[in-house]
């Protein structure tokens, strides 16, 4: 991928603070690797030039990655705090026929480098007055609420912290070393870890099991009184959510990540949803000529690319279906969309005839480059 200098107009290299702006320069470079698990690393990215990131615990940033010739749109939750802001990290968990996933694992080292665009995202404690916090993660849906605690214990915040997070195996278990560390510096901070089975060599002698109301119990007597923030899969999610509402839980304290950040392999793209619907016959319907699947659907008026493609049985990445997260984005080589965004795209993208199949509706005939 090509990478090239920022814009000379912009004047030289600062040497103080200033923000980094993607609009400006949107090329970070991978300054470190780590292996959290078998299966789970960190890559830590810094701008080309000496700048400092702006976000709130919680949110995500979408990258750019050209594997093998195909530009490919993914979202990551940040894991690092924003205390810490000469870098970013995300945590990345390999899946079984991720395209993405397995080539960060494989092939991304420090050194090298690719696109991103600005923090995007609600999920986040930033400006709750709350003191008393429960937070649910399971498998790598804990990055968010591990951006939220290392902040607070970077910044000794007097918040108190319980922290349950499940996982298939011991093995599995993502950052147990670093919480138990700032739990014993910071007694604020209480990690609680729960596994479902046992790993190779390891027994494990902790809780078993999924969340359930006895197990919030025993470790947070009080979750009624706290603010709670849940991050996983969404079965997990689900559950969580069961539970907490048959406990008689305030709903109005519970917060939910409503995306999917997860790496997409086949069978996490098939969302297909339920053609039911009847096309009357004076509704206009719009072609939509996918050149790389060679598939040719019909999309009536109105209708999103997007929900035209799943109605038609596609599997086309997505994410939050809300035009922020830039996942669905993808080339238009013919044709015209109406397209209502929430910042998931910019405007030189727009230009060069890019646009975010999740809220772009057809107004002409389209051909897309997927």
């Amino acid at each position: 991928m090509d990478f090239p200098e920022p814009n000379p107009t912009t004047g030289p290299v600062p040497t103080g603070y200033f923000r980094w702006e993607p609009e400006e320069d949107d090329v970070l470079i991978c300054r470190g690797v780590r292996e959290e698990t078998h299966d789970v690393k960190t890559f830590v990215f810094a701008p080309r030039f000496q700048r400092q990131f702006t976000f709130v615990s919680g949110q995500f940033m979408t990258f750019e990655f050209e594997i093998a010739g195909e530009i490919i749109h993914r979202c990551y939750t940040i894991s690092s705090p924003p205390t810490r802001p000469d870098t970013i990290s995300i945590t990345v968990k390999r899946v079984p026929g991720g395209p993405v996933s397995n080539w960060l694992h494989d092939e991304f080292q420090p050194g090298m480098m690719l696109r991103a665009t600005v923090p995007m995202g609600e999920f986040s404690w930033a400006g709750m007055q709350a003191r008393k916090y429960l937070f649910l993660s399971g498998g790598s849906g804990i990055t968010p609420m591990m951006s939220m605690t290392r902040s607070s214990y970077d910044l000794a915040l007097i918040s108190d912290i319980a922290f349950v997070h499940a996982a298939r195996s011991p093995a599995d278990v993502i950052f147990r070393d670093e919480l138990e560390y700032m739990a014993r510096r910071n007694r604020s901070i209480r990690p609680t870890f729960l596994v479902e089975s046992d790993a190779p060599h390891h027994v494990w002698t902790g809780y078993r099991g999924r969340i359930n109301r006895a197990l919030l119990e025993s470790v947070c007597p009080d979750f009624k009184e706290r603010v709670v923030f849940v991050c996983g899969p969404k079965p997990f999610m689900k559950g969580v959510r069961e539970t907490l509402r048959e406990a008689g839980f305030d709903m109005t304290l519970y917060h939910q990540e409503s995306f999917d950040f997860g790496d997409f392999t086949d069978e996490a793209q098939e969302q297909i949803t339920d053609a039911t619907d009847v096309i009357t016959s004076d509704v206009k319907v719009f072609q939509l000529e996918f050149t790389k699947t060679k598939r040719v659907i019909e999309c009536p008026e109105g209708m999103t690319v997007l929900e035209a493609a799943r109605r038609a049985g596609m599997r086309l990445p997505s994410s939050c279906s809300k035009g922020l997260c830039g996942t669905c984005k993808s080339k238009l080589t013919a044709g015209k969309v109406e397209m209502k965004h929430g910042g998931g795209i910019r405007q030189r993208e727009i230009d060069a005839g890019l646009a975010l199949l999740c809220c772009s509706r057809p107004t002409t005939d389209l051909v897309i480059e997927r």
